[in-house]
């Protein structure tokens, strides 16, 4: 029972859900969005193999070549966000993906889904360079405990949205399949709608004689978008690798994968707010950087692990390592608010989210290949590859934030420097 009176239970409810209007705001939209990219997302491939007949091949490469494209609308559209508003380019972006996303269901070719999928992405693209030049406006007093609560609204989502698509792959027909393509296409709608409940921020103007580019001059955060891209190949190595080496080279039972995907989803879920809290200051961001490589570096190997351990301990030391590895997502994704936000500048807060998208996506687009081939076919190796790997890239952390925080030319950032 939630004690307390009335007025209390509700001021500590609306500090769980954001500190003011615009933050509840921006959480309501960015939850009724993931829930439909849970609706979507799982069941997509399914839809157009199954119902609509094409082949994997055939998905996979527009699919691919849709996400290329994509790749490089992020910057353009962050910059255009920058100097037209965030909340205006944001919802014309969410727009173009409901019609797009409702056109799916029309889809009896590749090239029509090839098409689709690339103004699809191209939206998404821009949309997310936006929404995040829109955080960063919203999040003003508490940015880190604002962006830690919105991530945390933002999985529950994809939790709601996925067991909603599971109900329909149950049911296996091609209304259910349309239900979720329109579900999705509904939530960009409204979330859209949602964000005419924003303030239209005042757009900032950029110093004088400023590059039009300010972002690819910037090399520490150039840096560090590198980094953060490689270090997203730790999101794959839970959603591709471990299916399969749980299933091909272990002899835990098969509800493993999805026990595993469970516990990874509660703990983000749970933790992300108490943990991302903390950490605000570039300094900070850098710190957990490096904590987030040495927890990928304990946890790869218990995954390899798997494979040499009976049944039970198998299901169990996977269980613990990828609790240990959900820790580490959160340090990483809090890291990645603290420098990403906190070494751009911010009038220009879209350009640079549209760069760390840029590097984020790529990494994404190249895991695969590297996982499947690379780590996969090196067996226990290739894990404790891929650990070094993640430690590596963490221990850069501290090094890039010092050298973003000294690079800064704005006085907020300056005096954080000189303290």
């Amino acid at each position: 029972m939630i004690k307390g009176s009335p007025a209390g239970r509700t001021a500590r409810l609306a500090r769980v859900a954001g500190a003011d209007r615009p933050e509840r705001v921006l959480i309501a939209a960015s939850f009724v969005n993931r829930v439909g990219n849970g609706l979507f997302n799982a069941a997509s491939a399914l839809y157009f193999t199954l119902i609509v007949g094409l082949s994997a091949v055939q998905v996979g490469s527009a699919l691919t070549l849709a996400g290329l494209v994509g790749l490089f609308a992020g910057i353009p559209g962050g910059h255009l966000a920058d100097r037209r508003g965030a909340r205006t380019v944001m919802m014309l972006a969410l727009a173009v993906q409901a019609v797009s996303m409702s056109a799916l269901v029309l889809v009896e070719s590749w090239t029509a889904l090839t098409v689709l999928a690339t103004v699809d992405q191209i939206a998404a693209a821009v949309g997310g360079a936006a929404a995040g030049a829109l955080v960063a406006r919203v999040g003003t007093d508490r940015p880190a405990l604002f962006r830690a609560k919105l991530r945390t609204f933002v999985n529950l989502g994809v939790i709601f949205g996925t067991v909603g698509s599971g109900l329909a792959v149950a049911t296996d027909t091609r209304g259910a399949y349309v239900a979720l393509i329109l579900g999705n296409a509904a939530s960009f709608a409204l979330c859209a709608l949602l964000l005419l409940l924003l303030p239209n921020y005042p757009v900032l103007p950029p110093p004088p004689r400023e590059r039009r580019r300010p972002a690819f001059s910037d090399g520490a955060y150039l840096t560090f978008t590198a980094l953060y891209g490689a270090m997203g190949l730790q999101y794959s190595a839970v959603s591709l690798l471990l299916p399969i080496w749980i299933s091909q080279h272990t002899e835990a039972p098969r509800w493993t994968v999805a026990a595993v995907f469970a516990v990874n989803a509660a703990f983000c879920v749970l933790l992300q707010t108490r943990i991302g809290s903390r950490i605000e200051t570039p300094q900070e961001g850098g710190r957990a950087f490096r904590n987030a490589g040495l927890l990928f570096l304990v946890s790869c190997p218990m995954m390899a692990l798997a494979a040499y351990t009976p049944v039970w301990a198998a299901a169990g030391l996977l269980v613990a390592a990828i609790f240990v590895h959900s820790l580490g997502e959160i340090w990483e994704s809090s890291a990645g608010f603290a420098l990403g936000f906190g070494l751009a500048p911010d009038h220009a807060q879209g350009q640079y989210q549209g760069l760390l998208g840029l590097g984020f996506n790529a990494g994404q687009a190249l895991a695969p290949a590297i996982l499947t081939t690379v780590v996969l076919g090196l067996g226990t190796a290739g894990w404790l590859l891929l650990a070094g790997f993640f430690a590596a890239l963490g221990a850069a952390g501290p090094a890039v934030a010092r050298w973003g925080v000294r690079t800064r030319p704005q006085p907020a950032v300056a005096m954080e420097a000189a303290g």
